[in-house]
C-alpha cells in the first residue's frame, strides 16, 4: 500500500472533522475519496499533504511514516486554485517546479512537455491573469504533475472545465497511473468516478461508511433489478420499477425478479406471453450508491478484496 491510514480523528474546536478513519490505498490505482460537503475529505487530505495534522492516529506513505520528506513526493491539485496571478506562466510553472527538488534545466524541459501537449506554448509568457479560467486550470494541473509524483491528489480536478478538456485531463490521468502513479480522486462528479477509479471510500459525517473495488461495492448494492425491452402484456404480478416508451410498441422496463428468481425461469413465462427484446442486468452506478449510503447514514460496509 502507498497509504496507510489508521484510527485519523481531527477536531476543529467541537466539531469533529474526522473519527477514527481507516484507509488503505493500493499502489498504480486510482482511489475515489467521496462523500457530501463537510463529510471530511478535505480535513483528511489536508492531513496527507501536512498542512494540517489530527489529533489521533497515523498515516504511512510506502510503510514508512508520513514525514516532511514526503512532501516532495506528492503532487496536490487543491479544490480551490492557488497561481499567482501577476506571474508569468513558465516563470510561474519554473519556480513551482524547482520547489519540488527539480533543477532549473530538467524543470524548464518537463514545463515545455507539457505546455506543448496542452496547446499552451503561445502562453508561457503571458501572465496567469490573462488566461482563461480552463487554462489557467490546465496550468495548475501541470504544477501538479511535472515532478512526476509518486501520488498526485486531485481535489475537484475538473473543476472550471468543458466536456472536451475534461476528457483530456481525464486522459491524463489514466495515463499517469500506467506510468506507475497513484492518484487519490476527490470529486462531486460520480460519473468520473465510475469512468476512471478503481476502488473508493466513502465518508459521511465524519466517518466511513463505505468501501472497496469499484465493481464490488457495485456488486454489494445490486437489487436483483434488469433492464427489460418488451412488447405485450405484462402479467399482474410483474414488479415494474419504471417504464419507457420505445420504438415499434416496445417498453424499456426496469423489473424486479421475485425472490429467489431466475433470469432463465423469468424469461420462460416470458416469451409465450410478448416478444421479448432483451434483458440485462441493471448494475447501480456511484452515484446512486452515493446518494443511497449518505441518506441512509449507513455505517461501516466494507468490502475487502480477499485476493489481494
Amino acid at each position: 500500500m502507498i497509504v496507510s491510514a489508521s484510527n485519523i480523528t481531527k477536531y476543529y474546536g467541537s466539531f469533529r472533522a474526522l473519527h477514527d478513519f481507516h484507509v488503505e490505498i493500493p499502489e498504480q490505482s486510482i482511489f475515489g475519496l467521496l462523500g457530501p460537503n463537510g463529510a471530511g475529505k478535505s480535513t483528511f487530505i489536508r492531513i496527507l499533504n501536512q498542512i494540517i495534522f489530527s489529533d489521533e492516529g497515523s498515516i504511512h506513505i510506502e510503510g514508512e511514516p508520513l514525514a516532511p520528506k514526503h512532501i516532495a513526493r506528492i503532487g496536490y491539485l487543491p479544490e480551490e486554485r492557488g497561481l499567482y496571478k501577476k506571474m508569468q506562466v513558465g516563470e510561474q510553472l519554473l519556480f513551482l517546479a524547482q520547489l519540488k527538488g527539480l533543477s532549473k534545466s530538467e524543470a524548464s524541459r518537463r514545463i515545455r512537455e507539457w505546455l506543448t501537449k496542452f496547446e499552451l506554448m503561445p502562453w508561457i509568457n503571458k501572465k496567469v491573469e490573462d488566461l482563461s479560467k480552463g487554462m489557467q486550470q490546465k496550468v495548475q494541473f501541470i504544477a501538479t504533475v511535472v515532478h512526476q509524483p509518486m501520488l498526485i491528489i486531485l481535489d475537484e480536478p475538473f473543476s472550471g472545465f468543458d466536456p472536451v478538456n475534461a476528457e483530456l485531463i481525464k486522459d491524463e490521468i489514466l495515463q499517469l497511473r500506467s506510468q506507475g502513479a497513484t492518484v487519490l480522486f476527490s470529486t462531486h462528479r460520480m460519473e468520473s468516478v465510475d469512468e476512471i477509479c478503481d476502488h473508493m471510500v466513502m465518508i459521511n459525517k465524519s466517518e466511513k461508511v463505505l468501501e472497496g473495488k469499484i465493481d464490488e461495492v457495485k456488486k454489494r448494492f445490486k437489487k436483483n433489478t434488469y433492464q427489460f425491452r418488451f412488447r405485450g402484456e405484462c402479467p399482474n404480478d410483474l414488479h415494474i420499477v419504471s417504464e419507457e416508451k420505445a420504438e415499434n410498441g416496445y417498453r424499456d422496463l426496469l423489473i424486479k425478479l421475485g425472490e429467489g428468481e431466475t433470469v432463465n425461469e423469468f424469461l420462460t413465462r416470458m416469451l409465450p406471453i410478448g416478444d421479448v427484446g432483451g434483458i440485462q442486468e441493471h448494475i447501480p452506478t456511484i452515484n446512486s450508491i452515493f446518494i443511497q449510503a449518505v441518506k441512509e447514514d449507513l455505517r461501516i460496509t466494507q468490502i475487502q478484496n480477499h485476493h489481494a
